[in-house]
């Protein structure tokens, strides 16, 4: 078992983590011909790229579906679907974990 702090700060890390990934991955290819749709739709292009990015849509999907049961009770989860937008649901995940974590110890 981890305490709280220890909790947020390994949610912290990997959100963080996943957005420098996605900032050296993503931004020096999209900087050369800004193409978000064709960008999108290279995450498809075999199998296994296509597996991942369905299971990543999946996941925001899941997301979506939980904030929606759960948003009376916590405030600004609508962000964290935009940060699981762009740039990623391991962002927009973490953040409502840790939302949710601080609002549900704090009542």
């Amino acid at each position: 078992m981890i305490n709280n702090k220890l909790y947020k700060s390994l949610l912290t890390i990997t959100a963080l983590f996943f957005i420098a990934y996605f900032c050296i991955k993503v931004i020096p290819p999209l900087t050369e011909k800004f193409d978000v749709i064709g960008a999108f739709g290279a995450g498809f292009v075999n199998p296994f790229s296509s597996a991942y990015a369905m299971d990543a849509i999946c996941c925001w999907v899941v997301l979506f579906i939980w904030i929606l049961y759960e948003s009376p009770r916590v405030k600004y989860a609508w962000l964290c679907l935009l940060l699981g937008l762009m740039p990623g649901v391991a962002v927009g995940f973490a953040l409502y974990l840790i939302l949710r974590q601080n609002q549900f110890s704090n009542s």
